[in-house]
């Protein structure tokens, strides 16, 4: 459930850590010691070239400024973590919002779960500057974008017939999209890199259903 505001072997790793080394950002060395990174993502799924790509121009124009950052796939339904150096700490599945879109309705942070049309459980594509801060309902939280009310939580127990644990656990992204529009992660993803990594706040870099990446992340067009 979302929270209310207040008002590969790591193959992917080795892949990105071979992109750095062209913008500076790690060196041949470095891309030779790929373990460093926790791998949760499902046996014989890929990091797409999308977000490589991403994740490499991020890096070499300086976008996130030095805080750490996360590629957020929702097709793929994968979040890969990088540390303000620009190196991976961790990819995982996650779970995403119910409805295809990118778009934030109007008003809805100001809604209750309950209240969220089926079509507006979306989670928002853009670039996002987020950070820990309090809310209503589940105490300190990580926020994505505070004035939609997207976070980052570790799935929870309260809703057995959603299943969520078992749709991280799913090898394909087909059944995890099933959200409010939060973002859920594994228990052990959010306490092993996703809130060590993001403690003091970073970027959030969320890719788009339906519009393109030129869209999305005009500073990053190339």
């Amino acid at each position: 459930m979302c929270t209310l505001p207040t008002k590969r072997a790591l193959h992917g790793a080795l892949v990105l850590a071979l992109a750095f080394a062209g913008v500076g950002m790690a060196s041949a060395e470095d891309a030779a010691r790929p373990a460093a990174a926790v791998d949760q993502l499902p046996q014989g799924q890929d990091v797409s070239d999308t977000v490589i790509e991403l994740a490499g121009r991020v890096v070499a124009a300086n976008d996130h400024q030095g805080y750490p950052f996360a590629v957020i796939d929702k097709a793929a339904a994968q979040i890969l973590v990088f540390g303000g150096d620009g190196r991976l700490r961790g990819a995982a599945p996650g779970l995403f919002g119910s409805a295809v879109g990118d778009h934030t309705a109007p008003g809805i942070a100001g809604l209750a779960l309950r209240e969220i049309p089926g079509r507006d459980r979306t989670t928002p594509a853009g670039r996002f500057v987020g950070g820990y801060g309090p809310s209503i309902d589940a105490g300190r939280v990580l926020w994505v974008d505070y004035e939609s009310a997207v976070s980052i939580h570790p799935t929870a127990t309260g809703a057995p017939d959603e299943r969520r644990a078992e749709r991280l656990a799913s090898p394909t992204p087909d059944d995890n999209r099933v959200t409010h529009g939060c973002i859920n992660v594994s228990p052990e993803f959010y306490e092993d890199v996703v809130r060590p990594t993001f403690e003091r706040g970073g970027v959030f870099y969320i890719l788009p259903d339906e519009g393109s990446l030129a869209e999305t992340f005009p500073d990053l067009a190339g």
